[in-house]
């Protein structure tokens, strides 16, 4: 499936027909086939696979209101669905809101769509609202990539993504599920999520996203605070040994028989280790010293 499709970039503009031609297709209360009808909202279920997960009450209840006042203005998108009724496909939100104003009968568009499609043309509707949260559209790639064979390329052509877009959502994936909630939520942004996947360890960035969120820190200040934890976590590198120590340790190791490492702690500090392989071994480095 990783051909190169056209993308689905221009939207829902592509998948809904104008009024005028749906009305001559199918007609408002059309019994069956695609087009345009007024379904009983009772009669439509939402999909498992949408990818959006969040629906802000507030925004509901504004839309809500809109609705009572004006009707729905831009039909949902649905296919049937089996066992009898539909799936939505896009309107999720037109829907709930629908719900909450009292509405029995609500305009929609049936497609004749398989889940893959289905799936594909909620995501692309969802990313041109800007709709869903960085964790949401990660864990929709992903679903893209391992369920129906998308490389990151195609993916990129088919929702009208650069690459490197569709590769730093996955990334956030890697983020461990309280850091991925507090991105859901909207207590961090895409921007923290990035600059945290910068450490090395869950806890440090469990605690470093929690510190930002409870501060209210910008991406610029988190990105400072893992450069600096970086910097402390990173080992201080091993002093040089000196062309001198070097050939101490060999003159040691002719004169022992022996391996012999030097471990410097400062340039003028360390130790010496002497390695043996036996007890005997051991004896003869012992007398070679004390001789």
């Amino acid at each position: 499936m990783g051909g190169k499709r056209q993308a689905l970039g221009r939207g829902l503009a592509a998948l809904i027909p104008s009024a005028g031609d749906a009305a001559s297709e199918a007609g408002p209360r059309a019994p069956s086939g695609s087009g345009l009808r007024l379904l009983e909202i009772e009669s439509i279920h939402p999909s498992v696979r949408q990818p959006r997960k969040h629906f802000d009450d507030g925004h509901l209840d504004e839309l809500a209101e809109t609705i009572r006042s004006q009707g729905i203005i831009q039909p949902l998108v649905v296919r049937a669905r089996e066992g009898g009724g539909f799936e939505l496909i896009a309107g999720e939100r037109r829907w709930r809101a629908a719900q909450r104003a009292g509405l029995h009968q609500v305009p929609a568009v049936v497609r004749e769509a398989s889940e893959s499609q289905a799936f594909e043309m909620a995501l692309v509707e969802n990313l041109q609202r800007e709709d869903l949260n960085p964790i949401e559209e990660a864990e929709a790639f992903q679903y893209m990539v391992a369920e129906h064979g998308y490389t990151q390329e195609s993916l990129s052509l088919r929702v009208g993504k650069e690459r490197s877009t569709v590769a730093n959502a996955l990334r956030l994936l890697k983020l461990p599920p309280s850091v991925r909630a507090m991105v859901r939520e909207g207590r961090l942004n895409m921007g923290h999520a990035r600059a945290l996947l910068g450490l090395d360890s869950d806890q440090a960035i469990e605690r470093l996203a929690r510190q930002a969120a409870s501060r209210g820190l910008s991406v610029r200040q988190v990105e400072s605070l893992v450069k600096r934890e970086r910097d402390v976590a990173a080992p201080a590198a091993p002093p040089q040994v000196s062309p001198a120590a070097r050939d101490l340790v060999h003159r040691l190791e002719q004169a022992l028989a022996t391996r012999v490492k030097l471990v410097q702690s400062s340039p003028k500090s360390g130790r010496l280790e002497i390695h043996y392989a036996s007890l005997d071994a051991l004896d003869a480095v012992l007398a070679k010293i004390l001789k």
